[in-house]
């Protein structure tokens, strides 16, 4: 989801995460017919069943608690034998976080938040570089020279943004390694999320998917939202000053003025006082003409594509189901909080399904921060481009610290 810094631009900056130790896991997708939010299935996977998982290739990149950046897993044949095997599927408990107790949190960014300039830093750190090489690898193209070099227009668009915030958040995790104690903090990290595409990170973070099938997963998505965005005219705009109950009033009064193919609904939902609505471009007008009346201090039209986390991107889903079930996803070493309910899941099945149903579901990010606030959370960081995470953090909690690590 875009995010405007222009709406953000008061708030201060906050930080965010950390990580699990006990892997419990896996099972190669089997249906998509999950029902969600949540899907309970009977037994767990110890970690011996991580070993004797069917992983695609052995020079995929993963992240994890390793001394030497992304760790590549090269696992004997022979040891693909034991609870798990091919065109097996292991059921997962999916309440396997329920009672998830926060410390440390690593947040990342979504769409909007790059900008021409980002992954200089990232050079600087060999295994932050070769994040970049991998990608250009698996795009066709040089995202570092996108990065730095846009135009702006370029790196703005859905296809290419997408994916350079993705590979440059987890390049920022390769920065806080390389310095003094960063390490330390990776293996404190007991909890993650991301800001719709930034959901795609954390997973990744979490040793769900490799970096390599994370990304191919994020061009598809980018691809897909655009072609959706393409076939009808959609716009998001940002209600600054409001609580959530009477930007719902403001939509309700712009859609009475519209046809039903132009109503609009909150499609983000930040923080209070900063709500994204989305729907159609006339839709989009009217609740700019009635925001005054209704108190709000001002609005902001997003730089977007089209009307995102809405039922206009209903063409979006079949292709990114598609993919999806072709990808392996296995159960996260840590929490991973969906956008979709601010719950996390365990089961690989349901989270495939979740991340398809999140492009046209409401993004509940202020819902994701309260909650890990009142179970305990400690400290944040949030990696990558931009600080909008840090400002919502800040906004919601003036004493909770976060740091922002950018590439």
């Amino acid at each position: 989801m875009l995010v405007s810094h222009q709406s953000l631009i008061w708030f201060n900056s906050p930080r965010f995460l950390r990580p699990f130790c006990s892997f419990s896991l896996l099972s190669p997708m089997a249906s998509s017919s999950l029902v969600l939010p949540s899907v309970s299935l009977k037994h767990k996977v110890s970690i011996d069943a991580l070993d004797s998982y069917p992983l695609r290739s052995s020079s995929s990149l993963c992240f994890g608690a390793s001394k030497h950046g992304f760790r590549r897993l090269n696992l004997d044949k022979s040891r693909v034998s034991m609870s798990v095997s091919v065109g097996s599927s292991t059921a997962v408990d999916d309440a396997l976080f329920a009672d998830y107790k926060p410390t440390t949190a690593f947040l990342f960014p979504g769409q909007g938040a790059q900008a021409v300039g980002m992954g200089q830093e990232a050079q600087k750190v060999p295994a932050a570089a070769e994040l970049y090489n991998k990608a250009n690898e698996i795009l066709g193209f040089d995202i570092l020279d996108v990065c730095i070099n846009g135009p702006k227009e370029k790196l703005d668009s859905t296809v290419l943004s997408q994916a350079t915030i993705y590979v440059t958040s987890l390049a920022a995790i390769e920065i806080l390694r390389a310095r003094d104690g960063g390490q330390q903090i990776i293996d404190s990290v007991d909890v993650t999320c991301g800001l719709s595409l930034g959901e795609y990170t954390a997973l990744a973070f979490a040793g769900a998917f490799s970096f390599e099938d994370g990304l191919k997963l994020v061009k598809l998505r980018g691809q897909a939202m655009q072609e959706a965005a393409d076939a009808s005219r959609g716009a998001m705009a940002s209600i600054i000053g409001l609580d959530s109950d009477k930007v719902q009033q403001l939509c309700d009064a712009a859609n009475e003025e519209v046809e039903e193919a132009e109503k609009v609904q909150i499609a983000n939902y930040l923080c209070t006082g900063n709500y994204a609505v989305s729907g159609g471009v006339k839709g989009i007008e009217a609740v700019e003409a009635k925001a005054k009346s209704f108190k709000a201090r001002m609005t902001v039209r997003l730089a977007v594509a089209g009307a995102f986390h809405t039922g206009f991107m209903i063409p979006a889903l079949s292709k990114l189901e598609s993919a999806l079930a072709a990808t392996q996803i296995r159960t996260p070493r840590i929490p991973v909080i969906s956008n979709v309910d601010a719950q996390p899941h365990s089961d690989p099945d349901t989270i495939k399904k979740i991340l398809a149903r999140q492009v046209t579901s409401p993004v509940q990010w202020e819902t994701t921060v309260k909650t890990l606030l009142s179970r305990g959370l400690g400290k944040s960081y949030e990696l990558g481009p931009g600080k909008v995470i840090a400002g919502i953090v800040k906004r919601m909690d003036k004493t909770s610290p976060i740091e922002n690590i950018m590439a």
